[in-house]
C-alpha cells in the first residue's frame, strides 16, 4: 500500500509519537509511506528527526497552520492536492483537527480510496469558548461526512463524538497508542540507573520524587501540583517535583517556583530526549499529569513501562491506562485535596506502588504493543480498500 499521513505539527507530543511509530511500523511491514506536517516552531520541541527514522518520506506543508487562519488553510488544502495527485496515495490517514480537516476534504477531492482520521485527543472540550467549541464541532461534523473510517486512541473518544453527533456509530474503531515494548525496554537497560539520574541532578537518594511529563501548558495541570506542593512539603520534607517538559507556559510556572522560594526543589529538565526521558521515570516514585484535556496519556503508558505508578485526574481517556485502585489513582478534574491527598497515598506506600505497575505492565504489553496496533490499523485500511461496501 501506499500511505499518507497528515498532521497539523511534529512537535514532542503524544500524537506526534504515536504517528511516527505508526509510520515506522507501516514502513517495516513493507508499505511506502508519506509524512506531511505543518513547520515547527516555538519551545515545544520537534520530532522531525525522529520522523526522518521512521522510514517515512516527510513533507513539509508550508502553510499548514494550528490557528483557523482561511487564506493558509486554502493555500494548504491546494498542497496537500497537489501532493496527493502525485503520489496517488492508497490510504490517507489525518491526525489532529487542523490537518484532519483539511487532510479528509483534500483526500476527498482527490477521490482517494481509503481516508481514515484518528482522534489523538479532544478538539472540542469544556475549557475553550462556546463558540470556539460550536465551530470546532461543526467542523468535525462535516469532515466526517468526507471520509471512511475514525479511529479513536480511547473509548472516550469515541463516545465523545458520538455524543456530539460526530459521523456516523459504524465510522468509529477504537484502536489504542501503539508502544515499541521492545525498544522501552532496550533503553531502560542501556540508560543510567535510578541511583546514578539522581546523584547527577543532585536528588538525595531517598527523596520522594514526583514528576509530570507534557507540555508546559496551562492545561496540563502544572499549576495544580505547584497548589498542592505546599502542604505535600509539610507531610514529606525533602520531597522534590520534575517538570519535564517545555512550552508557551514555561516563563509563567519558573517565575511562579521562584515566587514559592522552591528553586532547590522544583526542576525543569526542559525538553529531553527519549533515553533521558526514560531515566527522568525511573527516577521519579510517582508521575502525575493532573490534565484537564487528554485523548489518552502516553506518559502515563511510558511511566507504568518504567516502573513508575500514575495519578490523572478523570478526563477523557486518562482512565483507560490510568485505571483507579489498579494501576494508578484518579482525581476529579480541578480536585486538588484530592490531587494531593493520591500523591501523598502513593508516596507512602511501596508495596502499592509496585503493584499498581505490574499490573500497569501486564496492561501494556496485552493492549497497547505497536505491532498489535499496526497490525488492526492495517485491517481496518485493507478491508476499505478490498469491500467498496465498508466505505459507505
Amino acid at each position: 500500500m501506499k500511505i499518507l499521513h497528515i498532521i497539523t505539527r511534529m512537535i514532542l507530543g503524544g500524537a506526534q509519537r504515536n504517528t511516527v511509530l505508526m509510520c515506522q511500523a507501516q514502513v517495516r511491514a513493507g508499505h511506502a509511506v508519506w509524512l506531511a506536517y505543518g513547520p515547527v516552531y516555538g519551545p515545544e520541541g520537534s520530532l522531525v528527526a525522529e520522523g526522518r527514522f521512521s522510514g517515512a518520506q516527510l513533507v513539509e506543508i508550508g502553510a499548514m497552520r494550528r490557528a483557523i487562519l482561511p487564506v493558509h488553510d486554502l493555500r494548504c488544502y491546494r498542497s496537500l492536492c497537489r501532493l496527493i495527485r502525485r503520489i496517488k496515495p492508497d490510504v490517507v490517514q489525518t491526525h489532529s483537527s487542523k490537518a484532519g480537516i483539511v487532510g479528509r476534504a483534500a483526500a476527498w477531492s482527490m477521490q482517494v480510496p481509503a481516508i481514515v482520521h484518528t482522534v489523538h485527543g479532544p478538539p472540542f472540550h469544556d475549557n475553550q469558548p462556546a463558540l470556539i467549541n460550536r465551530l470546532y464541532v461543526a467542523a468535525e461534523r462535516w469532515a466526517a461526512q468526507r471520509c471512511h473510517k475514525i479511529i479513536c486512541v480511547s473509548n472516550a473518544m469515541r463516545d465523545a463524538f458520538v455524543r456530539h453527533r460526530v459521523g456516523r456509530i459504524d465510522q468509529f474503531e477504537v484502536v489504542h497508542n501503539g508502544f515499541d515494548i521492545e525498544d522501552y525496554a532496550r533503553i531502560m537497560d542501556a540508560v543510567p540507573t535510578r541511583s546514578e539520574t539522581r546523584r547527577v541532578m543532585e536528588l538525595p537518594e531517598e527523596a520522594p520524587v514526583i514528576g509530570v511529563v507534557g507540555r508546559l501548558d496551562r492545561l496540563k495541570g502544572q499549576d495544580d501540583l505547584l497548589d498542592v506542593l505546599p502542604h505535600l512539603r509539610r507531610r514529606f520534607e525533602d520531597l522534590h517535583l520534575l517538570m519535564v517538559g517545555d512550552g508557551w507556559h514555561g516563563r509563567a510556572l519558573r517565575a511562579r517556583v521562584e515566587a514559592m522560594g522552591e528553586q532547590g526543589r522544583v526542576h525543569f529538565p526542559g525538553l529531553v530526549p527519549l533515553p533521558r526521558l526514560v531515566a527522568l521515570l525511573k527516577a521519579m516514585d510517582v508521575m502525575a499529569l493532573p490534565s484537564y484535556r487528554e485523548g489518552l496519556p502516553r506518559t502515563h503508558v511510558e511511566a507504568l513501562l518504567c516502573g513508575c505508578p500514575v495519578v490523572g485526574y478523570d478526563v477523557d481517556g486518562v482512565g483507560e491506562i490510568c485505571r483507579d485502585g489498579q494501576t494508578g489513582i484518579l482525581v476529579s478534574p480541578g480536585d486538588r485535596p484530592g490531587l494531593g491527598h493520591a500523591i501523598e497515598q502513593l508516596l507512602e506506600n511501596k508495596d502499592l506502588r509496585q503493584a499498581m505497575v505490574e499490573r500497569g505492565q501486564a496492561i501494556v504489553r496485552r493492549e497497547f504493543d505497536l505491532e498489535v496496533v499496526a497490525s488492526r490499523t492495517q485491517r481496518i485500511c485493507e478491508q476499505l480498500l478490498c469491500d467498496p461496501s465498508a466505505r459507505n
